[in-house]
């Protein structure tokens, strides 16, 4: 790590930050006009989602409903700016040693164990319904960082860094959850084009080839490629981003350009769409009975007690057992509040739950999944903007 590179990382964490943290609030915005227009009776909401999109060139064609666009494709670019941030963090950043990875490494896996079994229990009788159980594990880096923004400058430093770095691990975790739970019936044809195509990104990397334009157009056939082997197709954005330079050249690298780029895009344009186009959960008729049904009771407990639990109680853990320290600046009672603000899993859950019910032939699974990820992204974003808020009441200077 370069003295340069040191200097760098409060800036580009602190860039992160604004574009995450005030992208959290167009995502709360976007929420509730999905809500409102579900319940509305508004029939173009459900329309324009089902609306038919096709490509077509030579013998080529993709033809896939509006939704599934949002959900495949432009999901596949938030998941390169996912790649994107786990590569800089590795290489240079919060992750890039292991004293610094303990902490949200624990955090992390307690948060995607405990959920995880909590739905289990509420599901275990059920086998279709079992397919969902990674949905609680997801944490919203977007909107988990929204709500502690709204906090302002009492809160420490340290304590948003902790909450990026749990995401980012988080998010690593549900990649590789998707790509080995998540993956429909294999074409071994699409496979090889997938996997040549990888071995044109590896060459372009070692080449050293700098300009991004080549990696896009490597990238476009990946995505293509990969949607049509059966493997989810957002893998490709995570692909990708491997082998995009990330080693400084002049100023900036090509990985950290790209990066910085797509910021803005996922984090005002690309996940508020997806929010619009998948939280819309009809109101009408909802009860304590609904929702202490199976599936939104294990998801919704899941994110508010699970990932309190799990979190808190494997830091808990490692900091006591000496094998990482508590952050400077951050108390229990914070770290606690966080662990809380972890459960807000919106958006990867959503996305999950989108994948774990997919032509299920169960329709009401999903519509139930969606009712247990509001209800404890909710209770859990309410119960750690309180707690934090209570324990960090004097404001508190955000110095290097």
């Amino acid at each position: 790590m370069t003295i340069n590179q040191n200097q760098g990382a409060p800036s580009r964490f602190s860039s992160l930050f604004k574009h995450e943290a005030s992208g959290g609030v167009l995502l709360m915005l976007a929420t509730l006009l999905a809500l409102i227009v579900s319940n509305s009776g508004a029939a173009w909401y459900p329309a324009l989602l089902e609306t038919p999109a096709k490509v077509l060139i030579g013998d080529l064609v993709i033809h896939k409903p509006l939704l599934l666009w949002i959900n495949d494709g432009l999901m596949a670019v938030f998941f390169l700016l996912v790649g994107l941030e786990l590569k800089r963090e590795v290489l240079y950043g919060e992750l890039s040693e292991w004293k610094k990875m303990t902490l949200p490494l624990a955090a992390a896996f307690g948060g995607l164990c405990m959920p995880a079994a909590i739905y289990v229990l509420f599901n275990k009788d059920n086998p279709a319904a079992l397919n969902g159980w990674a949905i609680p594990a997801a944490t919203d880096i977007a909107f988990a960082l929204g709500i502690l923004a709204l906090l302002g400058s009492r809160v420490p430093v340290a304590l948003k860094i902790l909450l990026t770095s749990i995401a980012v691990i988080d998010d690593l975790a549900a990649i590789v959850i998707i790509a080995l739970f998540y993956t429909s019936q294999l074409s071994m044809m699409a496979l090889v084009v997938s996997l040549l195509t990888i071995i044109g990104l590896f060459i372009l990397n070692k080449l050293g080839v700098k300009t991004i334009a080549p990696y896009l157009l490597f990238g476009v056939v990946l995505w293509v490629s990969v949607l049509k082997s059966g493997v989810h197709a957002t893998l490709a954005g995570v692909a990708l981003a491997a082998f995009i330079p990330a080693k400084p050249t002049g100023e900036h690298a090509a990985a950290e350009k790209m990066e910085h780029f797509l910021h803005g895009w996922v984090a005002f344009f690309i996940l508020p769409v997806f929010a619009f186009a998948n939280a819309g959960v009809p109101l009408a008729g909802i009860s304590l009975e609904a929702l202490m049904r199976p599936i939104p009771l294990g998801i919704g407990l899941g994110l508010f007690l699970g990932k309190q639990i799990g979190i808190f109680g494997l830091c808990w853990m490692t900091i006591k057992m000496g094998w990482a320290s508590l952050p400077k600046g951050v108390t229990w009672k914070q770290l606690y509040g966080l662990a809380c603000l972890c459960g807000v899993g919106f958006t990867m859950s959503l996305f999950i739950a989108s994948l774990a019910f997919e032509g299920s032939g169960a329709p009401v699974f999903n519509a139930e999944a969606r009712l247990g990820i509001l209800v404890g992204s909710l209770l859990s974003g309410v119960t750690g903007f309180l707690l934090i808020r209570k324990c960090t009441a004097k404001p508190v200077r955000e110095s290097a």
